[in-house]
């Protein structure tokens, strides 16, 4: 009886994820710019909440309390507050920017945009392949998630292979059949979900424990209180956690789902709105999850045999059936990051490879057509990659936001410097994300300097390059150099 409930919980809120997703079909248009970007229409409940969930995703349920309950609560510093502010900066330096651009242009992918300014359809593939390589780990990320939440859920009684398979499944028809429009309704259905769940859980646990007091007392007498309460360890150092910090909040502005909604906002005023209002939902999230998962060590309680402890503290201080809405609610937050990544992977294959690479004439209906079955074909490969998976969850999210990160500052000079040429972003990008892999798959580039990540460095070498460069060399003819600063109104 237990496993039913488990399970009737789980697949009725897919299903009813699912029935938003077929009513948004039957108001999308059979075309390219609707299926990717919902013909730039979002407002700001709408807009803040698909980036809200799609950018909260199994890190945050379940590697986010991982590190919290082996290193302490100063996490919260890392991706609540100085991630919700950096990440928010950005959404205006260059998320309103490329929502001029995007409005003047039509551009619809990131590629698309830097490959217009510079002349250069192999900048443009060349950005759309590395959003593709940093992208697929990441949509590997929550199928492992959603494997791993089931299987300890259900005590193993659903294997895990089974568990990344159900949630794929769901994705890829409520992807295919809604685009953009379906994918931003159910976000917005599952980021008030999870939020609400979250802090239900949280408050249910602070309940049965006598107060947060009382559950910080005891975290205080364990043999980690110590360390934990005070801030400054020798994981939290400040070098690591403003290169954390800065690597996430810039690596988010580069994510192609993200950066992608930088484009649909419905107007000037919806985009402020809701970058003003960021901060504040990230702190709202973050703040319980983690502050859970610090508890949980106190509590002496052992991560499960999946290695995540946010299923164990639930299962000890909840029934069965809260702590089954609750991983739907973490699997709410795994959908609405793969939906958005598999759409915007698909974008950045259709239009800024096989476009300009296969077929220059694409019509808009078959490139809608080859965009959903491209979603068909990545989210296969990630959930079959997924099995084999040898990383933690951790690991795979840190190693997704650095090679983003690495895009970042190359970006912005060329949003904000006319004298920016080709030569240089190309520089700027290929140097930063050459190091960057190296310092991932070799021996020869350490991946820490004095405490700095190699993140971080590489982020700076992009830079450098960048500017460097352009400085060196002059502008090709088919350059657009004025581009970015003409007739840049919102109205």
């Amino acid at each position: 009886m237990t496993l039913a409930v488990q399970l009737g919980i789980i697949v009725g809120y897919l299903l009813v994820a699912l029935a938003v997703g077929l009513v948004a079909y039957r108001l999308s248009e059979r075309t390219a710019e609707d299926f990717y970007l919902a013909s730039r229409t979002f407002g700001t409940v709408v807009l803040l909440f698909t980036t809200f969930a799609t950018l909260l995703s199994a890190f945050t349920f379940f590697a986010g309390p991982n590190v919290a309950y082996q290193a302490g609560p100063e996490y919260i510093l890392v991706m609540g507050l100085m991630d919700g502010i950096i990440f928010a900066i950005l959404w205006y330096v260059v998320g309103y920017k490329q929502w001029l651009l995007g409005r003047q242009h039509g551009y619809v992918t990131l590629g698309e945009m830097l490959g217009d300014r510079f002349g250069s359809r192999r900048l443009r593939g060349l950005v759309a392949a590395i959003g593709l390589l940093w992208l697929f780990p990441y949509v590997m990320l929550q199928q492992a998630g959603a494997g791993t939440a089931l299987a300890a859920l259900t005590d193993g009684a659903v294997p895990y292979a089974a568990g990344a398979g159900l949630i794929t499944l769901f994705m890829i028809l409520y992807v295919v059949v809604a685009g953009m429009r379906g994918i931003a309704w159910t976000d917005t259905l599952q980021g008030a979900f999870m939020l609400v769940m979250t802090w239900l859980s949280f408050l249910w646990v602070v309940v049965v424990l006598g107060g947060p007091g009382a559950a910080t007392g005891t975290l205080a007498a364990s043999d980690v209180g110590t360390e934990f309460l005070g801030l400054g360890s020798d994981f939290y150092s400040p070098q690591w956690m403003l290169s954390t910090a800065i690597v996430i909040g810039f690596g988010v502005a580069m994510f192609p789902q993200v950066n992608q909604r930088f484009f649909v906002a419905g107007s000037e005023r919806v985009l402020k709105r809701s970058f003003a209002l960021w901060p504040i939902l990230c702190v709202l999230l973050f703040v319980p999850a983690f502050v859970l998962g610090s508890w949980a060590r106190g509590l002496g309680l052992e991560m499960g045999a999946d290695g995540n402890i946010l299923p164990v503290i639930l299962a000890e201080y909840t029934p069965v059936w809260f702590a089954a809405l609750v991983i739907a609610g973490a699997m709410a937050a795994m959908m609405s990051s793969s939906d958005s990544m598999l759409l915007s992977g698909s974008s950045y294959f259709t239009r800024d490879l096989y476009r300009p690479f296969v077929d220059d004439g694409l019509t808009e209906r078959r490139e809608d057509t080859i965009a959903r079955l491209v979603v068909v074909a990545f989210a296969l490969s990630t959930f079959v990659a997924s099995l084999y998976n040898p990383a933690t969850l951790f690991e795979l999210g840190e190693a997704a936001f650095s090679g983003f990160a690495q895009l970042a500052l190359p970006v912005i000079v060329a949003l904000y410097w006319r004298k920016t040429t080709r030569r240089g972003i190309t520089a700027g990008i290929v140097g930063s994300q050459a190091f960057y892999l190296s310092s991932l798959f070799t021996a020869t580039v350490p991946s820490t300097y004095a405490g700095w990540t190699a993140g971080i460095v590489g982020m700076l070498l992009g830079f450098v390059l960048t500017v460097g460069v352009s400085a060196l060399t002059a502008p090709d003819a088919d350059e657009r150099r004025a581009i970015y600063f003409e007739g840049m109104r919102a109205d």
